[in-house]
């Protein structure tokens, strides 16, 4: 079998060691724990070599692949990610909607959502992979694809925040997010659920390019067709069912229905 010049130059056992130390000392870690986490590696390589070997697997020097950081004292989380994600699918699985919508979520959540309600997402960028019960349509969320009054069941998860600062590819528009919100109201149907989350703080802010952050007042005022069912707040690993203005910036959670 024809093997690439890539394949041959991984098998020098040299090399495959230079470029293992050389992934590593490209990383964000500082200087003295990239050279901790190689010695550990290599330490863990050689003890691991000399046990009793098991004969179903190959151990080959062209195939290491280290993850020298992953040995941590507690489990790597998101909490942002986490809190607002669990809770909008707690939402949306409480509610059984016929059809659920999504307006540039994560999309491993929103996979994770049409395993249990069929759903459409709607992003600015294509979605590569396909799921059965996931359908998806490439659309601008300022120009929402869908009639007034026409969807029942409709999340938007940390997206909001992001309009019109060109993070994403999207045209730059201060008003960005007051479009998107508007738009989101406007397909709402009548008894339909909206679910959201954003960037809090005491005043309104733009972190370029990044997100902005709201007050929760001014989201009240921006939803002001709706009415409001559900409010909870992340701060660093906690969701609290208050907002609390002095703990500064947060996320907030909102579930409103039109």
């Amino acid at each position: 079998m024809h093997m690439s010049i890539r394949d041959r130059l991984k098998r020098i056992t040299l090399l495959k060691i230079l470029v293992v130390i050389w992934r590593v000392f490209r990383n964000r870690h500082g200087f003295f724990a990239k050279i901790r986490a190689l010695g550990s590696f290599f330490e863990s390589w050689s003890a691991f070599r000399h046990m009793p070997r098991n004969s179903a697997f190959l151990l080959k020097t062209h195939d290491l692949y280290p993850r020298l950081f992953d040995n941590t004292h507690g489990t790597p989380i998101d909490p942002v990610y986490f809190y607002q994600d669990t809770w909008c699918a707690g939402k949306i699985f409480s509610q059984k909607p016929e059809h659920h919508y999504d307006i540039a979520s994560e999309a491993e959540f929103i996979g994770i959502i049409s395993q249990f309600v069929p759903t459409t997402m709607v992003d600015i960028r294509p979605l590569p992979v396909t799921l059965p019960n996931l359908s998806f349509m490439q659309g601008d969320t300022t120009r929402l694809p869908f009639d007034d009054s026409s969807i029942a069941s409709l999340s938007s998860i940390c997206v909001i925040e992001h309009i019109g600062l060109g993070r994403y590819g999207d045209p730059l528009d201060p008003f960005g997010s007051e479009k998107a919100l508007a738009e989101m109201i406007r397909v709402l149907a009548p008894g339909g659920s909206l679910y959201i989350s954003v960037p809090i703080d005491a005043e309104n802010k733009v972190y370029f390019n990044a997100h902005r952050a709201f007050s929760p007042n001014y989201i009240f005022k921006l939803c002001m067709p709706l009415t409001l069912i559900e409010e909870r707040y992340v701060y660093g690993n906690r969701m609290e069912q208050t907002y609390d203005p002095k703990k500064g910036f947060g996320t907030g959670l909102y579930h409103f229905k039109k």
